[in-house]
């Protein structure tokens, strides 16, 4: 085990909309009763982490997040290596082991939610994201009561990604009831959450058209099991292509892209009976424009995807360490976490950027 220093290294952002500002001698927490300490080896960076850092992310009705603890450190895409012990913890939990650090870091356990197993709605959660520090440092405390205690053999630079992007997009395919045969459309296929999107409706034995930007993108898209791609910047009419290709519309259409703009055609691309599932939240508030007689006379389902449960997350963990899911990852050093979000914001990202946090 490594050694616990009183300080690390954290990416802090010190005001919503500041930028980010490394601090080296970012105090390192202890665990207290029924917690553990980590140190966090790698990182996916999510879009949620850019838009929050940022002060622009969405609540429920659209208007700005502005409830966030600051100095904010993000990150919930993380994997670390258990290093301390607090007391009352179970006897499972080990030194060594590796943990996911997601979204959510606490819950009540007793809510009509966590009864229910959707425990990603609890009414007293906090997350990673606005109320705690994330894996954007070198050490983390967690709750040992709700930990992703992970597999020994998993692939610890793959795996961060799955925790965030990879269970939404696993659970998106879930709430869709994507079966095989099925056509599913994927709105931006080859950014980090679209590609995982489109491996996972493979896994249930889908036929996908991935939708993106780019001849690159289209040959990335095919790479990973997609049908059939389509470039949006060179197609005129998208629901018309999808119906062209579908003979008659897809049973699920999945919009991963966080732009106002990918939603709103997104259900004119279904057949009778079709599911619209909304994961990417844009920045701005926007609107879909289906006309309210076209889901009524079509049977449409509309659903949304916030993250999933625990036990989702361990089994979109477990489809990637099986290999069924390979996740397309770009490992890149901690400090350039800045210049990842200017990249994020001009959408010149394929698959999912991981940092590498832990310096040994």
């Amino acid at each position: 085990m490594p050694s616990i220093p009183a300080t690390q290294t954290a990416a802090t952002v010190p005001e919503l909309g500041g930028g980010v500002v490394f601090v080296h001698d970012y105090p390192v927490s202890q665990p207290g009763h029924n917690e553990v300490l980590a140190q966090v080896l790698y990182s996916g960076v999510c879009q949620s982490d850019l838009h929050t850092q940022a002060g622009i992310a969405s609540d429920f009705r659209g208007n700005p997040i502005t409830k966030v603890k600051l100095p904010h450190v993000g990150g919930h895409e993380g994997i670390g290596r258990i290093v301390a012990i607090g007391p009352g913890c179970d006897d499972d939990i080990r030194l060594g082991k590796y943990v996911g650090i997601r979204f959510a870091s606490r819950i009540c356990r007793r809510c009509e939610f966590c009864l229910a197993g959707t425990e990603q709605y609890c009414i007293k959660s906090t997350n990673h994201l606005h109320h705690e520090d994330g894996s954007f440092q070198e050490f983390i405390v967690l709750d040992a009561g709700y930990l992703a205690v992970l597999p020994d053999d998993i692939d610890p630079v793959a795996t961060g990604p799955v925790l965030c992007a990879g269970l939404t997009t696993y659970k998106a395919v879930k709430n869709a009831n994507v079966k095989a045969g099925d056509w599913v459309t994927v709105v931006g296929a080859g950014g980090g959450l679209g590609h995982l999107a489109v491996q996972y409706a493979r896994a249930q034995g889908a036929l996908v058209i991935g939708i993106d930007g780019g001849a690159s993108k289209g040959d990335f898209v095919k790479e990973i099991g997609a049908c059939e791609y389509i470039d949006f910047t060179t197609t005129p009419n998208l629901p018309e292509k999808v119906h062209e290709l579908t003979s008659g519309g897809a049973d699920a259409v999945i919009v991963t892209a966080a732009s106002v703009k990918a939603f709103e055609q997104a259900a004119d691309m279904l057949k009778v009976g079709g599911t619209l599932s909304c994961v990417g939240i844009p920045p701005e508030k926007g609107h879909l424009l289906t006309p309210i007689s076209t889901i009524v006379i079509k049977g449409l389902h509309i659903t949304g995807n916030l993250v999933g449960s625990l036990k989702e997350c361990l089994e979109a963990v477990d489809l990637v360490r099986r290999g069924v899911v390979k996740p397309k990852v770009t490992v890149r050093p901690f400090a350039d976490l800045p210049k990842i979000y200017d990249e994020l914001e001009k959408g010149d990202v394929t698959g999912r950027m991981v940092l590498k946090i832990a310096k040994e």
